[in-house]
């Protein structure tokens, strides 16, 4: 069986009947609104093409449908062992018949989703991550290589799925980074030696937290109209430094820290990175607010 890529082909608007290939290639094809309904394809790359719609009982081995925002529904019948659905902002929900071989679902943003299909018991990959609306995961479910869970409403895992492997955006992490973020330190951040590892650790215990936790070098340190001003510096092993400026807001007394390159040294340059200025010597603020 053949191969055929018509890759941002804006002159695509429709395909031949009776079409038979190993792959498929409509990507970025925007004037594509439908597919033949007796195409015979394994692989099929659709990702921000045009279509509207599939044919029912549609069969393929993989199927990517990333950024089809014009794609209404999943067609019922739909058989397939490697599902991207990740930016089909105008799904709504599941067909009743739908059948997922032990692949991999890709469903990164879709905030509609608020429960996976009854059909889904065995996958060998699950990327879910961004699926705000989701908070739980069907008892019968099982995955067999990893789980991404990256800002969605689950907070915890049914017991099939305790020893799955966890990712965060990608990243493979421990369980407690991802369900229990406040059992973490500043001290296991610094302690961590995987850098992508630590850069989630970091965004999920917090900056303000990190740097009371840990002891930051001062760098530079003065007075503004908005009030006192640290420069901070903390140091991380195979990475660049983390500096932040340390600004106090003059209604609450709270103090809010930003973080800035690390090539920044002093506190009236790193305002003015904030504030956009590529010159320090042009950001002068009457008031800081």
């Amino acid at each position: 069986m053949l191969s055929q890529d018509y890759t941002e082909d804006l002159t695509l608007t429709e395909l031949p009947a009776g079409l038979r290939l190993s792959r498929l290639t409509v990507r970025g094809c925007k004037n594509l609104k439908q597919l033949p309904s007796d195409l015979q394809v394994l692989q099929l790359d659709a990702a921000g093409s045009g279509l509207v719609a599939l044919p029912e009982n549609f069969r393929v081995g993989s199927l990517d449908l990333t950024n089809c925002t014009e794609l209404a529904a999943l067609p019922e019948g739909l058989s397939v062992d490697f599902l991207d659905i990740s930016g089909c902002t105008k799904l709504t929900g599941w067909p009743r018949k739908l059948t997922l071989g032990v692949g991999r679902l890709r469903a990164r943003g879709c905030a509609w989703l608020t429960e996976l299909p009854e059909s889904l018991t065995e996958l060998a990959q699950l990327d879910l991550a961004g699926c705000t609306n989701l908070t739980t995961l069907p008892d019968t479910l099982r995955v067999s290589s990893w789980l991404d869970v990256a800002e969605t409403g689950i907070t915890e895992l049914p017991h099939p799925l305790q020893r799955t492997r966890l990712r965060w955006n990608g990243v493979l992490v421990e369980a407690r980074v991802v369900f229990a973020p406040e059992t973490l330190t500043g001290h296991d951040v610094l302690a961590t030696a995987n850098t992508e590892v630590r850069r989630v650790m970091l965004e999920r215990i917090g900056l303000e937290r990190f740097v009371s936790d840990v002891n930051p070098q001062v760098l530079d340190q003065d007075t503004d109209p908005g009030g006192p001003r640290r420069l901070l510096r903390i140091a991380l092993r195979g990475d660049e430094d983390l500096v932040c400026l340390a600004v106090g807001c003059p209604s609450t007394g709270r103090e809010y820290l930003l973080r800035v390159p690390p090539v920044v040294t002093g506190c009236h340059q790193a305002a003015a990175w904030i504030a956009g200025f590529d010159n320090p010597a042009d950001y002068a603020p009457i008031r800081e607010t």
